[in-house]
């Protein structure tokens, strides 16, 4: 993100020389978020050193401090220090690193919902010691993933930066896979049937992801919501048959062990019935 700073040149008054690079430093750079380390390298000063900058310049109305030793530079123009809300992506492109935005944040991208969700979904290969967080007022959710599971995803450039979302295939992979980032089983049911109206549906597609992850429980989920929403052959659904786990899975993992077993496939459906 570049910002151009619209400000009289003496809007730096009241600057030392440091803050002056600093602020020069990070308006040119192409991140969203700047770490106390960068500056440490870049100016070669100690982290005692960066850190006392850092939080003058956040006194000083440039910077806002987003978690220990991480800090983004506030707009002129803006009148809050709540992040700009194309900035929310691109944050938790660097936050997460290495991540995709996945589950509802791709559902409402791809169109699959029309519901609204106020928290960015990310799925991410970096260790978590928590999956919800509030950074800068945003709320974001992380999904931890193994690093050979980020594949399916589309490029996308905010303020010349470089976002990963899950593709609308690998959207609906992702919610049968984990139901609770996609809003529950009866709005990933949902998402499923959205997916099949969408004219980019691929059964072919889906298997191939599918088979990259490898487990029964999403082979049955995607087999049970193709099946009544996609038009797929049958040797397609046997082929997904054929890989599903014996024992009796729950559509929805976080929904009560009710609703009926459909035998076909090992799978206790829990989720409100939807129309086809």
């Amino acid at each position: 993100m570049q910002i151009i700073h619209n400000k009289p040149s003496n809007s730096l008054a009241g600057l030392s020389t440091n803050e002056r690079k600093i602020i020069s430093t990070i308006n040119l750079s192409n991140k969203t978020i700047v770490q106390s380390s960068d500056i440490v390298e870049r100016f070669d000063i100690s982290s005692q050193k960066a850190n006392i900058i850092l939080s003058r310049l956040c006194k000083k109305g440039w910077l806002q401090r987003i978690k220990r030793g991480s800090y983004i530079l506030i707009p002129l123009e803006s009148n809050s220090t709540q992040p700009l809300p194309e900035e929310n992506w691109s944050m938790a492109s660097e936050l997460f690193s290495p991540c995709y935005l996945s589950g509802w944040t791709a559902a409402e991208y791809w169109n699959l919902t029309e519901q609204i969700f106020n928290t960015i979904v990310a799925f991410t290969a970096s260790p978590q010691r928590k999956s919800e967080h509030t950074i800068a007022g945003i709320r974001y959710r992380t999904n931890q993933i193994n690093s050979k599971n980020i594949f399916g995803t589309k490029k996308l450039w905010i303020n010349n930066k470089q976002v990963l979302i899950a593709d609308i295939h690998k959207t609906l992979v992702d919610v049968l896979m984990y139901p609770s980032i996609g809003g529950g089983g009866e709005h990933v049911v949902k998402i499923a049937k959205n997916y099949w109206k969408n004219k980019e549906a691929d059964p072919n597609k889906l298997l191939e992801y599918s088979l990259r992850i490898n487990k029964g429980v999403l082979f049955k989920r995607l087999g049970y919501t193709a099946e009544i929403f996609g038009s797929v052959p049958n040797d397609w659904l046997d082929d997904l048959r054929s890989r599903i786990s014996q024992g009796i899975s729950k559509f929805d993992p976080t929904s009560p062990d009710k609703g009926k077993i459909l035998t076909r496939w090992h799978l206790r459906y829990n989720a409100p019935t939807i129309n086809v």
